[in-house]
């Protein structure tokens, strides 16, 4: 290893594809533009899947007509200031009091009324598979989402409210933020950039930068206290993401927080690919971002046990990287941190609405064409799982009521995207989500498969309540593939929220619980129902167990060393691509 930038083997990219092939992939990847990335023969065939089994089941039909009838026999028997459903908590487009008033309360009880009706209609038809229901339900849900009265102009009382106190002085001013959003796109700036600035406001805590290569830069911190633990923290962040996600401001930084208490940290910050690292493999960021970390971090804290800790992604990556190293005899690892990190992916929540052969060939020509998938293209995807908050409350918001959130640190990280190698992101969503190779002891390393059971260093795992991309009871599904001694944390928040959880945080909670080496596997439900709750932030617990499982304190190791001196300071360069 060296301290400059070395090309990754390319020896095993594809070879060149017949002319027919590679025109059908353009006509595919400009489809796939104007769709948003879903298959429109996927969707088709779903419906169509759908179709046929109800024009064969006419009592479904007949039942559906009359629960159309109940649904208004409901409206009709609240009257004018009666609620005939109510809306669930995480449901926020009529929350607001003047929807309880006539005649916007009876617009919002037929509207959800609908909605109810339409989601019994689209789901549980015996027959149809598992994929295609998934399918059906969600474009169901989307659609009725557009319809919503929140959403239109003269049906909403927040938007009419304001177009008569400001004379209709909100649709100018949420014109002028169409335009602002409109050029942002265009240009790529991230939102917030001129009020978060990286290296200062954002990925600010003090350290250098001790290595890099094509595809990464490792950040060694600069210790604050006189002794740390003999065992330093390695963090693998998701390479979907910039890795300061956590180290946002200096009061909601895990790093900082980290160095306070006395641990000697090194961060991956991932390179951010354009289309020449096409060819990049999965095992490429394994071997030239996890494994070349490990031996950078060795060297500077001579040879002591490393504490490695993935998120997301990063955690998925990190588990392959364990697992072959115990299979080859490599004992470096003291520790297994994961946040957010699936292992098993047979219930990956509604992501897998996009992981399926015809979805995944219908990527993978987007991304033969781009030799990326850009960060704009994942985020939409995302952001339908849940339309109301990210998507229609947020256009409402700030072209209809002309108003702009205040920008924060998280929306300038979350703008802040990143690129996926084709090649890597195809192998990713095919082995792991759509193969479920890992779970099932087959994924290769090195022409050799791999198994999560032989990792037997303590893990402790963070899973969030309300993430939307890493499930938590799949995340929970590391207690079925390893024996080993697992502490696991469910915090509250999402998938990114949950994570940044600093001491001081209102409203945080969590539950905790260790299962001993071989322990009993205990269900998800029987997890919640038994472990224990505690209020505030989950990071002390983190560290408490850090220092439980450490051999003790001594002198901070220099930073950098001989053979890794540092390079730059930190955040260094490869955070400031777009």
């Amino acid at each position: 290893m060296t301290n400059q930038p070395v090309p990754l083997d390319r020896a095993t990219a594809r070879p060149p594809e017949p002319v027919s092939e590679r025109l059908d992939s353009l006509l595919h990847a400009a489809e796939s533009r104007a769709v948003g990335g879903l298959s429109p023969v996927a969707m088709g065939l779903a419906f169509f899947d759908f179709g046929v089994h109800l024009a064969n089941a006419p009592f479904r039909g007949a039942a559906l007509a009359w629960g159309a009838v109940q649904q208004g026999m409901r409206l009709s028997a609240a009257a004018a200031d009666g609620d005939a459903i109510t809306a669930p908590p995480s449901d926020h487009r009529f929350g607001d009091p003047a929807w309880r008033e006539p005649p916007f309360h009876q617009i919002s009880q037929a509207f959800l009324l609908g909605e109810e009706w339409w989601a019994n209609a689209a789901s549980g038809l015996p027959g149809v598979s598992r994929e295609n229901q998934r399918i059906v339900s969600f474009v169901t849900r989307q659609l009725v989402d557009m319809a919503s009265p929140s959403n239109i102009p003269w049906l909403n009382p927040e938007v009419i409210r304001a177009t008569l106190a400001s004379g209709g002085a909100n649709f100018a001013a949420g014109f002028e933020n169409f335009l602002t959003d409109l050029q942002e796109t265009a240009s790529g700036r991230p939102s917030g950039a001129d009020v978060f600035r990286i290296g200062q406001d954002l990925a600010a805590t003090p350290g250098k930068v001790v290595f890099r290569n094509t595809l990464i830069e490792l950040i060694q911190y600069a210790p604050t206290t006189p002794e740390v633990a003999r065992e330093p923290v390695l963090i693998v962040p998701a390479w979907i993401m910039k890795y300061y996600i956590l180290d946002l401001s200096p009061q909601n930084s895990l790093i900082r927080y980290l160095v306070g208490q006395g641990h000697t940290v090194f961060a991956i910050s991932w390179r951010n690919p354009d289309e020449s690292f096409r060819d990049t493999t999965l095992d490429d960021y394994r071997t030239e971002g996890v494994m070349a970390a490990l031996d950078v971090v060795g060297d500077i804290c001579g040879d002591a046990k490393v504490q490695a800790c993935g998120y997301c992604l990063g955690g998925t990556l990190l588990s392959i990287a364990a697992a072959a190293m115990i299979r080859d005899g490599d004992e470096r690892l003291a520790g297994v941190t994961l946040f957010c990190a699936q292992t098993d992916f047979t219930d990956a929540g509604e992501l897998q609405l996009f992981i399926s052969e015809d979805q995944l060939a219908f990527l993978d020509d987007l991304m033969r064409a781009q030799g990326y998938l850009d960060s704009r293209q994942m985020s939409g995807a995302f952001q339908m799982l849940r339309s109301n908050d990210l998507i229609w409350s947020r256009l409402i918001k700030t072209y209809l009521m002309g108003e702009r959130e205040h920008p924060n640190d998280l929306m300038a990280w979350n703008a802040d995207g990143t690129r996926m190698p084709a090649r890597m992101h195809g192998e990713y969503l095919r082995r792991l989500f759509l193969e479920d190779q890992l779970a099932e002891g087959r994924f290769p390393v090195e022409g050799r498969p791999v198994a999560i059971s032989d990792i037997r260093a303590p893990m402790f795992v963070v899973g969030t309540e309300t993430d939307h991309i890493a499930p938590w009871r799949s995340v929970h599904k590391i207690h079925l593939l390893t024996d080993a001694e697992v502490t696991f944390v469910l915090t509250s928040g999402g998938h990114n929220a949950g994570v940044v959880s600093e001491p001081g945080h209102p409203g945080r909670h969590f539950r905790i619980a260790t299962r001993p080496l071989e322990g009993r596997y205990v269900g998800p439900d029987e997890w919640l129902a038994s472990a224990e709750v505690h209020t505030g932030s989950w990071w002390p617990a983190w560290t408490d167990w850090l220092d439980a499982r450490s051999t003790g304190r001594g002198a901070p190791p220099p930073v950098g060393s001989a053979r890794y001196p540092a390079i730059e300071d930190a955040p260094g360069r490869y955070v400031l691509e777009h």
